[in-house]
């Protein structure tokens, strides 16, 4: 896999893109608020023009309804944080007295105790006069008294200062609403301009991105305000039983703040457990808080999300931690807020556009490297558990000759490769075959099940029927040896047929190419064998699968011997596939094989052996030689 990389120009171009979005964040903001409300709205706006209303009227209805009611949420919230302003003073008596208590509940020498006879020493320290200042004769003045100056308030000055911090604010929202109103009645007209700057070269490709960006963006938006309100109502409901007070507005920054990935919620979790404190005299308010916000946390996060989500949006959770970091960085708490709309753009874009692909690996939540690889890869590191992990999640869909057959054989081909270029070292070869070794080990149990499982067994037998492939015979009864070829990676091989093989019902064991060596394959006991299948990965191992079936034939001439040169094509979808032409060349083997389903079949199936003719055309060629006098 080729790797995927930023070039020079395109990371200049990310750099100052983000400087220019920093510096002019009062103009980019208002309108990246505007561009994610106009995907937000959009699909509504559709939906009213398919009734047959005419465009102004659905763009501005909608638009009406919408930023009304986000008037009347902002309105509420203003009147509920009022309010608690008020209040707060009344509370300051249960905080001084908890606060005593738990200093009170303390031993003489504990931490509370400590750190508070620490600060007393410090202030005293701070508060001592020093020699200098005691000897020094302008010591003795007395201090200056301090002078406060009042002056009348004037009107005009007290209306400046409570309408100043609310022009910005009051023209950000003005501006935004004017935005989305011309985006949504130009749409179609902005997308055509967009097409016309960034793709007008690739059409189709450019319209696939502006169409996977609105369907995210959108989808997001509108599953994440169902899942905030579904979270804010039953909170601001259940303060209210327990008592705690502005229960309102408490649920409303619930809605708002669950927005903000990751931390939206704890912030939304602390403010009414610093209130409960205040409040109650005691501490089961806090307690009844604390339950609430952790029951609802578990609901919608494993009951309403699940269900509401019918796509995600294709970030890694990484990925929506820095972002908010970054887009708080640029645009402060409203950046917090749109960081994840904004990051899904960046990661359509980074899809769609050749020059921006890295965006989609660093961000992306699919797979940036395919099964093989990654199997590769651990088995490369020497990491067979998370191995064993990655191949149980696939195998809670597949089963174990599709998992070897699709995965590791081809991740057992790329080991073969960098064996054969002479990248890889003696202490990385044997790594990769313990490490794959062991994971064989760790599937066992898996193997086992699927040999007992009579019904997904006859489930099975049916689908390959009707795709028409040839059903696997039962291996009940049949003694099978799967041997490696040439190396301790076709030994994993041929591990990993054996527990194939196993997994149909077979008596199946695998031994190390060692064996079948000429110093000591007559140790080889084939006495009780059926089937000897010899694995290969190296495409070149033709002459040694012919010298190899030759020893086997002669040590027993009973067994059927087979040859398996694995083809590495990780396409499930093309079935069982036939030997090239290089693995046909290998006489006297009794079936040659390319993949899992083929060598399992063919080792499964009962058949005389073929014998040997190799001493037939010895005599032969005797029979033709000169003779020669003594």
């Amino acid at each position: 896999m080729q790797g995927v990389r930023p070039a020079m120009p395109t990371s200049l171009t990310l750099v100052g893109a983000a400087a220019v979005l920093y510096l002019a964040r009062d103009v980019f903001l208002p309108i990246a608020v505007a561009l994610l409300l106009t995907f937000a709205l959009a699909p509504v706006v559709a939906a009213l023009r398919r009734v047959g209303l005419p465009r102004a009227f659905a763009v501005i209805s909608t638009a009406l309804i919408t930023f009304t009611l986000i008037g009347i949420f902002s309105l509420i919230v203003a009147l509920q944080v009022a309010e608690l302003a008020r209040n707060l003073p009344a509370y300051q008596s249960n905080i001084v007295t908890k606060v005593k208590e738990l200093k009170e509940a303390g031993s003489e020498n504990g931490i509370i105790d400590r750190i508070g006879n620490v600060l007393e020493r410090i202030n005293r320290e701070i508060d001592r006069p020093t020699t200098e200042t005691q000897t020094d004769p302008q010591s003795k003045r007395p201090d200056p008294l301090l002078v406060e100056i009042y002056s009348r308030d004037n009107p005009i000055a007290v209306l400046t200062n409570i309408i100043a911090p609310l022009i910005g604010p009051v023209a950000m929202a003005g501006l935004v609403v004017v935005v989305v109103i011309f985006m949504l009645l130009e749409r179609e007209d902005l997308r055509d301009r967009f097409i016309r700057l960034a793709g007008f070269g690739d059409l189709h490709r450019t319209t696939e991105g502006l169409q996977d960006a609105g369907t995210r963006v959108g989808h997001y938006l509108l599953m994440q305000l169902i899942v905030n309100t579904a979270y804010g109502l039953p909170v601001a409901i259940g303060l209210w039983f327990i008592g705690i007070p502005n229960a309102v507005l408490w649920g409303l920054l619930a809605i708002v703040l669950r927005f903000v990935p990751y931390i939206g919620p704890i912030i939304a979790m602390v403010l009414p457990l610093f209130l409960s404190v205040a409040v109650d005299s005691g501490w089961s308010m806090l307690l009844w808080t604390a339950g609430l916000f952790i029951a609802m946390e578990l609901v919608i996060n494993n009951v309403v999300e699940p269900m509401l989500y019918g796509s995600k949006t294709g970030l890694s959770p990484l990925a929506i931690i820095v972002s908010a970091i970054f887009w708080a960085w640029i645009w402060g708490p409203v950046g917090l807020i749109l960081s994840t709309p904004l990051t899904v753009c960046l990661v359509v874009l980074g899809k769609h556009v050749p020059q921006f692909e890295f965006l989609q690996v660093l961000f992306g939540s699919d797979p940036v490297l395919a099964p093989h690889a990654r199997l590769y890869q651990r088995l490369l590191a020497g990491d067979p558990d998370e191995a064993t992990d990655q191949a149980e999640e696939i195998l809670e869909e597949e089963y174990l000759l599709d998992y070897y057959g699709g995965v590791a054989m081809p991740a057992l081909a790329l080991a073969e490769q960098d064996r054969a270029r002479g990248v890889m070292s003696d202490e990385q070869r044997l790594r990769v075959a313990a490490s794959g070794q062991t994971l064989v080990s760790n599937l066992e149990d898996i193997a086992i099940e699927e040999s007992r499982d009579d019904e997904d067994e006859d489930e099975r037998e049916d689908a390959e029927g009707e795709a028409g492939n040839q059903p696997i015979p039962d291996g009940e009864g049949m003694t099978i040896l799967c041997v490696g070829g040439r190396g301790e990676i076709d030994d994993v091989s041929a591990a990993m047929l054996a527990q194939v093989l196993r997994a149909e019902g077979a008596t199946a064991t695998a031994v190390s190419f060692k064996a079948i060596e000429p110093a000591s394959i007559r140790k080889l006991e084939t006495d009780a064998v059926d089937t000897i299948v010899v694995c290969f990965l190296n495409r070149d191992s033709n002459k040694h699968a012919r010298f190899v079936v030759r020893r086997l034939k002669r040590l027993h001439t009973r067994a059927r011997v087979g040859i398996v040169i694995w083809d590495t094509s990780t396409d499930r979808e093309a079935g069982p596939r036939k030997p090239a032409k290089d693995a046909e060349q290998v006489p006297g083997a009794d079936f040659l094989a390319a993949d899992m389903t083929n060598a399992a079949i063919e080792a499964l199936t009962k058949r005389p052996s073929v014998p040997l003719a190799t001493a037939a055309r010895t005599k032969a060629r005797r029979r033709l030689l000169p003779q020669v006098a003594p």
